[in-house]
């Protein structure tokens, strides 16, 4: 079994989702970021808009459009905060 990272997403309204995942990607202001488990601490803002695409272990992957907000990596997971948070499709790069 590979490792696993606990991921929390929260809007303002309530936790989206919570749970283990094997990576998080994010769109931050500084470029999109990849976490996996061991990443070094870090905090960045989302960039607006946004997505946040969390692959977990049996392979799907649950994709968030989101708009304002901060990522925290910790050694205990990733928590992203965000203002606004909707269930989307993944988007495609040509």
């Amino acid at each position: 079994m590979a490792k696993q990272l606990h991921v929390d997403l929260v809007s303002v309204e309530a936790t989206v989702w919570s749970g283990a995942a094997e990576m998080l990607v994010a769109g931050t202001t500084e470029g999109e970021l990849g976490v996996l488990p061991g990443h070094a601490p870090l905090l960045g803002q989302l960039a607006e808009p946004s997505q946040v695409r969390i692959k977990r272990a049996d392979a799907d992957e649950l994709c968030y459009d989101v708009s304002g907000g901060f990522l925290s990596v910790t050694g205990a997971g990733v928590t992203v905060l965000a203002e606004d948070c909707v269930p989307s499709a993944p988007r495609v790069n040509h």
